[in-house]
């Protein structure tokens, strides 16, 4: 039995190095070929890189073929493989999963020997990036610091003024519906009171593939209260944006993670919709040639995406760390880096990040129980500054995503320069300021 798996794989091997050729349902195999490939003996097998062999967490492969091959051709490669389930995303980008009796660095490795496979690597899960915290408090110092306590009687208190600035920014505006911003995250709960207003109808849900982005998980209603959430109502919390639209897009699961096949979807689903901004509050630790592809599919396009750097204390996460993405770590209620914010060279901006207080979904709570709470995350940071760039856009339609990128790095305020003047790894170029980028300079 162990024979014949060693030869299946064998077979698969050599099957995927070169172009698939059909003649009446079978392979030509050319003879040179076969002799430059047995030259490398029966260690092939063991001689593959071992750089993908460590738990991805995942099951499925994404291949991208060179344009000039037939739908045909792509067909016969996913039969040769036994593929189980074959979906083409956006851009032409296949997700395959493999069999069981294939390995996923082994269907890799072969792939990449392909002459009409431009690239393959593996479908990646990206999670949400949050960390949990104390429930119940009603006091937002990111919007405002006041010195509050931050919690119930006894936690620990702000810092005066260490907050975005945005009662100064809101006398310039409040946001217009016209300006959208799409969440690709875990959905968003449509009965939460103070969502109702600014929630689009017409997402998507690219988990399930239906047309109900309904969050199942918890995160995306987070992220979109921050943007968005119905303000000066009465109700539970104000929003970054009173009157920005937002457009939910599911692309993460009730897991809290989501195939990059499915955020690639979601990236250009979102672009073709006209969206000005996209928030990707997601991250992992791998670099992704597709993914990349669908983000610089979007930046061309003059949409801005906005990604947090991660939760880990370490290097930035991807997508954050590719070059079309804004990059933000997270500062807490003193104006301090977040203990948990990635860092790195690609660090544009921060924003709060610590005890937070956000909506929570209503069915996430105990009967009676109001549907906020506190939690910490680079998520968070992530999604004021997609808000703070909504306003922008609202005062200034006419503005490009660059230009709006640039607005919220160089109006920042350089909160560590006692440490690290000017930009830095930690901070980029400082805790984003909404007066600063939003209120005209009055000459004396």
């Amino acid at each position: 039995m162990r024979g014949r798996r060693f030869l299946l794989r064998l077979v698969l091997v050599l099957l995927a190095g070169f172009p698939l050729v059909a003649f009446g349902g079978d392979f030509y195999i050319a003879r040179p070929f076969i002799r430059e490939h047995f030259r490398v003996g029966p260690g092939l097998l063991r001689a593959f890189p071992r750089v993908l062999a460590q738990d991805k967490h995942t099951d499925r492969i994404l291949v991208k073929f060179k344009p000039d091959i037939s739908e045909q051709a792509i067909h016969l490669a996913a039969k040769a493989y036994q593929v189980v389930d074959c979906r083409e995303t956006a851009l032409g980008i296949q997700s395959w999963r493999i069999p069981l009796s294939l390995s996923l660095e082994e269907a890799i490795f072969a792939l990449s020997r392909n002459p009409d496979v431009e690239y393959a690597e593996p479908d990646y899960k990206l999670t949400v990036q949050t960390i949990p915290d104390d429930p119940y408090f009603k006091y937002q110092y990111a919007l405002l610091n006041y010195r509050q306590e931050i919690g119930e009687a006894g936690s620990p208190r702000g810092y005066m003024r260490a907050d975005m600035k945005a009662i100064e920014g809101w006398q310039e505006t409040t946001g217009n519906s016209m300006v959208t911003v799409a969440v690709i995250d875990t959905g968003v709960d449509f009965s939460h009171p103070d969502l109702k207003r600014n929630i689009l109808p017409g997402g998507r849900d690219f988990v399930f593939g239906d047309l109900d982005p309904s969050d199942d998980h918890g995160h995306g209603t987070y992220v979109c209260g921050i943007i968005a959430a119905d303000t000066n109502n009465r109700e539970g919390v104000a929003g970054i944006t009173w009157n920005c639209s937002i457009l939910p897009i599911k692309g993460i699961s009730a897991a809290g993670e989501g195939y990059t096949s499915w955020v690639i979807e979601a990236i250009v689903w979102a672009t073709n919709w006209g969206v000005d901004i996209i928030n990707l509050s997601v991250g992992a630790s791998e670099v992704s040639r597709a993914l990349e592809e669908a983000i610089h599919y979007a930046w061309q396009r003059d949409i801005l995406l906005v990604s947090c750097a991660g939760n880990h204390n370490r290097q930035v996460a991807y997508p954050a760390a590719y070059e079309d993405v804004m990059a933000v770590a997270g500062t807490d209620y003193l104006d301090h880096r977040s203990a948990f914010s990635n860092f790195g060279p690609q660090i544009e901006v921060a924003a709060p990040a610590t005890r937070i207080y956000v909506c929570f979904p209503t069915w996430g709570v105990e009967e009676g129980a109001r549907p906020y709470g506190f939690i910490s995350g680079t998520s968070l940071s992530c999604a004021f500054i997609s808000g703070f760039a909504s306003l922008i856009k609202s005062a200034k339609p006419w503005l490009t995503a660059k230009e709006i990128r640039n607005i919220i790095r160089f109006s920042a305020d350089d909160v560590n320069a006692i440490d690290h003047p000017g930009w830095d790894r930690y901070l980029g170029y400082g805790r984003a300021n909404l007066e600063k980028a939003l209120v005209p300079i009055k000459l004396k």
